[in-house]
């Protein structure tokens, strides 16, 4: 059975938001926007994860484990165990109308049925409704009498190591009801654009919402430099500011109101050089030595693996600090754990002795780092008065560039990334393996959770990328605080 031109659920969903989109994803599957890039195919396998794992709190179902594109011997396959008599099913397969679909979960209810759809999430969101409207409309046309469904989200309140709670089931045969009278018109309005040329659809908040969508550089024209849209924090001002024919910041003029930052980034732009403005000297007063500069990276496991920990928690696992000795010169002390076993103690323990001796310890956008230490101190209470003391000593740069600095490369961000090689010509995150911290992330997951699947030369490429990128952030607090200070003519 080949179905290249017909609807799944993702496809469905997929054209909800775009038409245009969906004609793309299905024309052109092999099209290099749909190759996820490392950060976002380790999204795709938590989720795959995560669905594996829900299966266990529905013992006893049967999978119908073929691959997803033998559509024939697995619509065989779900009707040969139903009439067996299965009570639970996994992965079970309809077809109806021009829509295939694979059900997460599907339950025998009495003398029906009930869908139990499995998002990774921690709550339920509006596109999960048509989601599970579009696999209960084709299992009723395929036969099959559906009492329910369900959204199964994950539980942030559960807390390792007492699983039993780890999903939450959400009951949403109301609002799935209540739309199912729209799906098999928007069904037949798929089916015939797919059967047709590219649809012509102009673009606007749907790109984004509610998700990315991967093709937006074919649709979006190129904007100029400076364009209104980078504004700092100015969004909801930018359609207004078009319509106006105000293209680039460049065009605005000074009566045009804007925030702080917004207004110092035209003043920025419109001057073409470096504006600092204020008392940048006072509020770099806090900044008193000796320094540390210190940069947490972290895995967020959807399924806690550590005692303390629920969903979705941010578990540092790696540190760089680079401190200022007696003598004035630098030193970089770093850290990153092995395997799957719980370092947060043993890190703890280690960022207390790297912060020694600091009368002030820098992070950059601090919220994240003091996060990581206050959950340090709550899973090593015997650690928690140093660790809060570090917490004491934390002081951030960031509002300090916010509030006084503006250079015309920042392009409305005020991101270490955006920040860093603007400021301090020579030093950026080019040429990194890794350069970003999802993509850390995502490495430091593999590197902990898969590492035995790995090569041991894959295994070192990626612990020296991570100890690289890490490195590179507290080398920039490093240099940006020297460049802030040079500013302020200190």
């Amino acid at each position: 059975m080949s179905r290249p031109h017909g609807l799944s659920k993702s496809r469905y969903t997929s054209g909800l938001q775009c038409h245009k989109q969906l004609w793309w994803r299905t024309h052109e599957p092999q099209a290099p926007e749909l190759v996820p890039e490392p950060a976002l195919q380790a999204v795709y396998d938590n989720g795959t994860h995560v669905g594996q794992v829900a299966r266990t709190y529905f013992p006893g179902g049967v999978l119908i484990d073929r691959p997803f594109a033998e559509f024939d011997a697995r619509l065989a396959d779900t009707q040969r165990e139903i009439a067996a008599g299965a009570k639970v099913l996994y992965e079970a397969s309809f077809v109806a109308d021009g829509v295939f679909v694979a059900v997460d979960v599907l339950i025998r209810e009495g003398r029906g049925w009930r869908v139990v759809e499995v998002k990774s999430s921690t709550q339920l969101k509006p596109p999960y409704i048509p989601d599970a409207a579009i696999q209960v409309h084709v299992l009723r046309r395929a036969g099959l009498t559906v009492m329910g469904a369900d959204i199964m989200v994950l539980n942030r309140a559960c807390t390792h190591p007492d699983l039993s709670n780890l999903f939450q089931r959400l009951d949403v045969s109301d609002q799935v009801e209540s739309m199912l009278e729209q799906v098999p018109g928007e069904v037949a309005r798929q089916l015939a654009m797919l059967a047709g040329e590219l649809p012509e659809v102009p673009v606007g908040p749907h790109c984004r919402q509610p998700y990315p969508c991967p093709f937006t550089a074919r649709c979006w024209p190129e904007v100029p430099p400076h364009h209104v849209s980078t504004l700092y924090n100015s969004w909801r001002a930018v359609p207004e500011l078009l319509e106006q024919g105000y293209v680039t910041i460049a065009d605005l003029p000074a009566d045009i109101k804007l925030n702080a930052q917004a207004g110092r980034q035209r003043r920025a732009v419109q001057s073409g050089r470096l504006i600092v403005e204020g008392p940048l000297a006072k509020a770099l007063e806090r900044f008193a030595g000796p320094l540390a500069f210190l940069d947490f990276e972290t895995v967020q496991p959807a399924i806690p693996v550590w005692p303390g920990c629920h969903p979705y928690d941010a578990v540092p696992v790696q540190f760089s600090c680079h401190r200022e000795r007696a003598d004035g010169a630098l030193e970089h002390l770093e850290w990153l754990t092995e395997g799957p076993g719980d370092p947060r103690h043993e890190l703890a323990t280690r960022v207390i002795d790297a912060c020694r001796g600091a009368r002030t310890v820098v992070a950059y956008n601090m919220s994240f780092e003091k996060g990581c230490l206050e959950r340090l101190a709550v899973s090593s209470p015997a650690l928690a008065p140093g660790l809060l003391d570090v917490v004491a000593r934390l002081a951030d740069p960031l509002p300090v560039v916010r509030e006084h600095v503006y250079h015309p490369a920042f392009g409305g961000s005020f991101s270490l990334k955006a920040v860093l090689p603007a400021l301090v010509p020579g030093l950026s995150y080019d040429g990194l393996p890794i350069a970003e911290g999802v993509a850390a992330s995502a490495a430091l997951e593999q590197l902990l959770f898969a590492g035995d699947a790995l090569p041991a030369s894959e295994r070192a490429r990626l612990r020296t990328a991570l100890l690289a990128y890490c490195e590179r952030d507290t080398l920039a607090l490093v240099r940006l605080l020297d460049r802030l200070r040079s500013l302020a003519g200190r």
